[in-house]
């Protein structure tokens, strides 16, 4: 089976986990793993920020972001395409008792002016426009990237109006090899970052949330309250590790699969649009009267799987198990459909 369906689906490679099982550990809600701290300082210091906190997902370091930037009856705003918007259960009322100004950039990707203009008013019947998240990759929008200058631009705004800039950094790598720029000239730029390890890093487990050291300290509380605190987590932290060590530059090989991909999907009968491939993600949409459904069933059949982001749209990730001649037999079968 070839598992296009997310980079999540990766699994530890032996060396990995010869890694993991050599992790010394201790007590994390004591604050006693070592390896657990050694991730931490790691990605505090990669990013130019001063802590980090290990979390077992990056729902759960977006969540605690939201929780500690705001308070009830504020907002946040961020794209409608959002990780935050779409895929995290409406955690920002249910956790934080916030409400969200949904914005709409090309591919999922913010403007300062978009921002600027959706900062409400004080007044008693408003929200308090406390918060702007930028997601980087954004997931919806094709794996689509951030310029620089375009964040800057948006900090910009945010120190003009007094808000806080938290960084979904679900795919950050994948956006930071493919344009050159450097995690710390990044990290300068936001108040909190999450950090995702287990998508295209490879890592079984865990994000880790970095800002400065009373922002963290505040987190660490609201992990707690959300069951996030781990014992000897330092087993999955020693995955984080390795994988910042080894796993960032191979990025590149999936961006090329990915582009492979795109080249094998041009021009079928089928295919009405095929969003702009930056990183690892293939976002397709089909033309009438084809089907996602359809396209994921005879995928199937073939030994491949993909996922669907809508009734007519079909999205392809790449990732470090799959390599080049996997793409070719994909290839092969997508153009076969609707024949």
């Amino acid at each position: 089976m070839i598992n296009l369906i997310s980079d999540t689906v990766t699994r530890p490679t032996p060396e990995m986990l010869q890694f993991m099982f050599r992790a010394e550990v201790g007590d994390d809600v004591f604050g006693e793993d070592p390896t657990v701290r050694a991730l931490e300082e790691k990605c505090a210091a990669l990013f130019g920020q001063e802590a980090g906190l290990f979390c077992p997902s990056g729902t759960m370091t977006n969540q605690i972001a939201l929780k500690v930037h705001t308070r009830p009856l504020d907002e946040v705003i961020c794209d409608e395409m959002s990780h935050i918007y779409q895929y995290e259960v409406a955690g920002y009322a249910f956790h934080s008792g916030i409400g969200v100004n949904l914005l709409r950039g090309p591919h999922g990707i913010l403007t300062a002016d978009l921002v600027e203009a959706a900062i409400k008013p004080r007044q008693d019947w408003l929200p308090v426009s406390r918060l702007v998240v930028l997601e980087n990759t954004c997931n919806k929008g094709g794996g689509s990237i951030y310029s620089m200058e375009a964040i800057r631009e948006i900090r910009e705004v945010c120190e003009r109006n007094g808000l806080a800039l938290h960084l979904d950094g679900a795919r950050i790598f994948n956006a930071l090899v493919e344009t050159g720029e450097s995690a710390s000239t990044m990290g300068a730029l936001f108040d909190s970052i999450s950090i995702c390890l287990s998508k295209g890093l490879g890592a079984p487990v865990g994000s880790v949330l970095v800002g400065n050291r009373s922002f963290i300290s505040e987190a660490r509380r609201v992990r707690k309250a959300m069951g996030g605190g781990m014992r000897q987590a330092g087993y999955l932290a020693a995955a984080g590790i390795y994988a910042l060590d080894h796993h960032v530059d191979r990025l590149r090989e999936d961006h090329l699969h990915a582009r492979m991909l795109a080249g094998f999907l041009a021009g079928l009968p089928w295919v009405k649009e095929i969003r702009p491939v930056e990183t690892n993600i293939v976002i397709v949409d089909l033309s009438s009267p084809f089907t996602a459904a359809q396209l994921l069933h005879y995928l199937a059949d073939n030994g491949i799987k993909a996922s669907a982001f809508g009734p007519s749209t079909v999205r392809f990730v790449t990732h470090l198990e799959v390599n080049g001649a996997d793409i070719v037999e994909v290839g092969k079968w997508l153009g076969g459909f609707g024949r």
